[in-house]
């Protein structure tokens, strides 16, 4: 049964604008509406609310609304899994062969992340910035009682790191494995996380690059090393697997100093994402024979299985650590200018917190 329901969706029409318009969304069979109620700003938020995307990217996908990092309560469904007044977690990557099965022919062993017609919430896609969010069942994640919605909204970032870490799990668990990721924000905390909890990987052999003593200080559970006073070029300490969580201007300089203390026939992760082109030693990546594997986005089973992580009141409370004590409280489009004018121009390593009231 189909049938039609009117969203206000917080578009961004062009960089620092955001306007309200009132939308005709429909409701396809198995797909459920979900009231937003929690999202966090991440940089690609950012990036396209500061206009620092490129012009011709920004010309393709706008306007659009933006956020593809929430929770929400379902509100109508048209699906049996999911009954009104469920607490979700929204999953932002939509596969093609849920958008249009019609003409999905079907790519065996393909991850959901990487189906042909994919399409990704606030990035050319209409984001969880609206009143009434039309999702499919496929891409939503009941949150269990034991989780809050705190907790629950940093789940697409950890999925991310789970996801990356799969490629390598087995290598990971075996106990002589030496890892370390290079990064103190966000993406390099919750990844630690994810390899701490999630793989239970000994601390002794595991190590965290930063740059920023007061933000190492928060990684208390994994032997920290500032990468300054760390001897790079002549260390003879090496590592099996290494994850770069910097992103922007300084990916360059991570990765490079992961492939110079990376075992040969080890494996780089790329978590950290870069508007620009990344320089980065080939010559030692084909020497030392070193596998590279990126990763920016995940699937339903990953949220899947962060969440029931999640009913580790250890691994939930040490997610919270990322959450500050300021949050937005949204009832208009001014209201959502004005947050995100304030994260831009207040840069924390905790991440944001943005409640929306419809």
């Amino acid at each position: 049964m189909a049938n039609v329901i009117i969203s206000k969706t917080y578009r961004l029409t062009a960089p620092g604008v955001i306007e309200e318009e009132n939308i005709k969304r429909e409701v396809k069979d198995n797909w459920v509406v979900v009231r937003p109620t929690m999202v966090s700003a991440c940089q690609a938020d950012l990036r396209y609310f500061n206009g620092k995307r490129r012009q011709e990217a920004l010309n393709a996908k706008l306007p659009m609304a933006l956020f593809h990092e929430g929770v929400g309560v379902v509100i109508k469904s048209n699906s049996v899994d999911f009954l009104e007044g469920d607490r979700v977690i929204i999953v932002p990557n939509i596969p093609g062969y849920v958008l249009a099965p019609e003409k999905y022919n079907g790519e065996e062993g393909v991850p959901d992340n990487y189906v042909i017609g994919t399409e990704f919430l606030g990035s050319g896609y209409d984001g969880i910035g609206q009143s009434d969010l039309v999702h499919p069942a496929e891409c939503l994640v009941k949150i269990p009682d034991e989780v809050s919605d705190k907790a629950a909204v940093l789940s697409e970032m950890s999925t991310i790191s789970y996801f990356a870490l799969s490629h390598v799990s087995e290598k990971i668990k075996d106990k002589n494995t030496k890892i370390a990721v290079f990064g103190d924000g966000p993406v390099g905390y919750l990844t630690s996380l994810i390899i701490t909890f999630m793989f239970d990987k000994d601390s002794e052999q595991f190590t965290v690059f930063g740059a920023d003593r007061d933000r190492l200080s928060n990684f208390t559970f994994v032997d920290t090393k500032m990468v300054q006073d760390y001897n790079i070029k002549n260390s003879k300490e090496k590592f099996d697997i290494i994850i770069e969580a910097t992103g922007g201007e300084f990916s360059s300089s991570a990765i490079n100093q992961a492939i110079e203390i990376i075992k040969p026939l080890g494996d780089l992760i790329l978590l950290g994402v870069s508007e620009d082109l990344v320089p980065i030693n080939t010559r030692d990546i084909l020497e030392k024979g070193i596998r590279l594997y990126g990763s920016s986005r995940s699937s339903t089973s990953d949220f899947e299985a962060v969440v029931k992580e999640m009913k580790n009141l250890n691994f939930q409370e040490s997610l919270l650590k990322l959450l500050p004590e300021k949050e937005f409280d949204i009832y208009n489009s001014e209201d959502l200018v004005e947050a995100l004018k304030f994260i831009t121009n207040n840069t924390k390593w905790e991440k944001s917190i943005i409640k929306f009231h419809f």
